[in-house]
């Protein structure tokens, strides 16, 4: 017996409606948190004054520049979440993450380089794209017939994954000379850049439309991310243009995490685990997991960056310390149950 359409179109409603609300929530939570707290009964003067474009309080202040943080951890979450639920569809492996095929890895040659010969920082974001770009580049080169179908169509994904693995070990390679050689007033921002971290970042628009061009993408190739994901080696006889569809899926999940990785470093777990557990909790639909992993990732990271404040404030935490303390047993605790 199938599902009636019209339950499973209100089930998707009650379900994002409430990771909606949580978002929410969890962004004034994080405005009210730090090392000064604000009182519950100081936000709504503090957004007025914001709204108008005035800081006259100490309370609208620290509301201004955390909201400001707080909005770079939601896009930088997001993004990297609906990267890892794209990546998965592409390699049709729920345990594949953004940073597997070495995107990430591009970027930190190219940051840590600008970082080495102390640029501006405006320099370092620039170069941290090109290197993520530029190594996307080269993978498509060298595994482009892993993309078109064919083989690839059947899950022959080893061409790519393993390109992909030979590419970030050689781009490590080159980032372990680099901090071996850095001076040493250099050397913690570039390990701070590694790791992550939101300190910071600046409140940019090119994440927020990287983000919203890859949702729509997403969302429009969901029914067929679905028909590929049951029935890869019929999907082309079904109608899927799955050469297409793959290198869509590439392209727009590598823009996705050069985005991620330019804002905030190399923040790992947030890809991996989020659509992992999204896809326990809502079921493997791409229609609805694409839109909740996105809403999911972006206020994990905005709740980890509160925490990676506040745990031992006055000092922060990178939050990819606080992303991988939770990430790696809820990891694990998935691995347990994908056993069994």
């Amino acid at each position: 017996m199938h599902p009636n359409p019209h339950h499973l179109r209100q089930r998707a409603s009650v379900i994002l409606t409430a990771l909606l609300l949580f978002a929410l929530v969890s962004l004034i939570f994080s405005g009210m948190t730090g090392s000064v707290q604000i009182p519950l009964a100081d936000i709504p003067a503090a957004l007025n004054q914001l709204a108008h474009g005035q800081a006259q309080t100490l309370a609208a202040t620290l509301l201004d520049l955390r909201l400001s943080r707080a909005m770079v951890a939601f896009v930088t979450g997001a993004a990297l979440s609906l990267a890892g639920v794209m990546m998965q569809a592409l390699l049709r492996n729920p345990l594949a993450d953004p940073y597997v095929l070495g995107i990430s890895a591009g970027a930190s040659v190219g940051a840590l380089a600008a970082l080495l010969f102390a640029c501006a920082i405006w320099v370092v974001d620039s170069a941290a794209f090109t290197g993520a770009v530029t190594v996307s580049m080269m993978l498509y080169l060298l595994a482009r017939r892993d993309l078109r179908g064919g083989t690839a169509a059947e899950g022959g994904t080893a061409l790519l994954l393993l390109t992909g693995v030979i590419l970030s070990s050689a781009c490590m390679a080159l980032v372990t000379l680099m901090l071996s050689i850095a001076p040493e007033s250099r050397l913690r921002s570039m390990v701070f850049w590694m790791i992550g971290d939101l300190a910071g970042a600046p409140v940019r628009a090119l994440p927020w439309v990287v983000l919203a061009g890859a949702l729509v993408f997403a969302l429009r190739s969901a029914r067929s991310m679905n028909v590929m994901a049951l029935h890869a080696e019929a999907a082309a006889t079904l109608g899927i243009r799955v050469g297409s569809l793959r290198k869509g899926l590439f392209f727009v999940s590598g823009l996705l995490t050069a985005s991620a990785v330019t804002s905030a470093g190399s923040i790992g777990f947030v890809g991996l685990i989020v659509p992992h557990a999204c896809r326990f909790a809502v079921g493997p639909d791409h229609r609805l997991l694409i839109p909740a992993a996105t809403l999911t990732g972006g206020t994990f990271l905005l709740l980890a960056d509160t925490l990676a404040r506040t745990i031992i404030a006055p000092q922060q935490l990178p939050v990819g310390v606080v992303t991988a303390l939770i990430g790696a047993p809820v990891f694990l605790y998935q691995l347990h149950r994908l056993r069994k």
